[in-house]
């Protein structure tokens, strides 16, 4: 019998017998909620995750033209603008000098790589009370002191807005090492017989060998760290909610989309239907956004 199970003949036996647990999982708490969202959207549903009557269009007409959804996109395109070229350049720089170490390469890497693993809520937490407090005794401050500044209060809503400081660098921080594995496991696929062929050319050691061999052989990479740093911003939330939500409120382009989508679907209202229907409104623009990113920067395209 146990032959018969370990012979090819059963080989699709144990595909669904390790797949099987992932593709239920997969079903309950992704698929499942998924339709039901979209179930929910083109129903009028308050304090309840169960329809009471169908409204159509009403929560998708309401949500898009609520001035604090537009408002909240808005502050993706703010976020995005600081995150993505900043995440790209830091991890792509990291990715560089790890790549040229002949020694301790493996540790260096699992140390950049480390604070991927943390949690958000706990980073925002520490560059909260700890790093950006806004008394003259948190780090930051401290070490403005050094320099002269007076201590600047980081996570104020009056201007300047320093709190786009402390949410960019924590979220820096977190997901920085995750892209630069990626371009380190590009770099890696770079044939060592270009960098000998430029260098017989006379392509000297630094900017021309990076400009002309190494990013262009990183294309795929770029495109693949690109997308997904922008989709990442997208789903912004948690250094968001955690670093202003003791705030009077949010300050102008402090509110990215999914915290709006907290406080309408969860907050006082509890208006689920509208709530539904700007995350499935959100989820489009996502999938616009990527398609588009990814006709644009000719993802899947054969190079020549």
């Amino acid at each position: 019998m146990l032959s018969r199970l370990l012979g090819p003949q059963r080989r699709y036996l144990w595909f669904w017998v390790f797949t099987g647990p992932f593709v239920i999982g997969l079903t309950v708490f992704g698929y499942v909620p998924l339709l039901w969202s979209i179930t929910l959207s083109f129903f009028d549903a308050h304090n309840t995750v169960t329809p009471s009557h169908f409204v159509g269009f009403a929560n998708y007409t309401a949500i898009l033209s609520d001035s604090a959804f537009t408002s909240s996109l808005a502050t993706f395109a703010v976020f995005s603008l600081f995150i993505v070229p900043a995440t790209y350049a830091l991890s792509l720089a990291l990715a560089l000098m790890v790549n040229r170490l002949r020694l301790a390469r493996a540790f260096f890497r699992s140390v950049f790589f480390l604070p991927t693993a943390c949690s958000y809520v706990v980073a925002s937490m520490i560059w909260k009370l700890s790093i950006f407090n806004g008394v003259r005794f948190g780090l930051a401050n401290t070490v403005l002191g050094w320099l002269g500044p007076d201590p600047v209060a980081w996570l104020s809503t009056t201007r300047p807005p320093w709190y786009w400081v402390v949410i960019v660098t924590v979220r820096l921080w977190l997901q920085a090492g995750f892209y630069l594995v990626l371009f380190l496991a590009g770099l890696q696929r770079i044939p060592g017989t270009l960098y000998e062929a430029a260098a017989v050319d006379g392509a000297r050691p630094g900017w021309q060998v990076f400009r002309y061999i190494t990013f262009p052989q990183l294309r795929a990479t770029s495109v693949a760290v690109v997308l997904l740093l922008v989709i990442n911003a997208f789903q912004a939330f948690d250094e968001f909610y955690n670093l202003l939500s003791t705030a009077r409120g949010y300050p102008p382009y402090a509110r990215p989309p999914l915290v709006y989508l907290y406080y309408v679907a969860l907050g006082q209202g509890q208006d689920l239907g509208m709530g539904s229907a700007g995350a499935v409104v959100l989820a489009l623009v996502i999938a616009v956004a990527t398609v588009v990113q990814a006709r644009w920067f000719g993802l899947g395209r054969k190079e020549a």
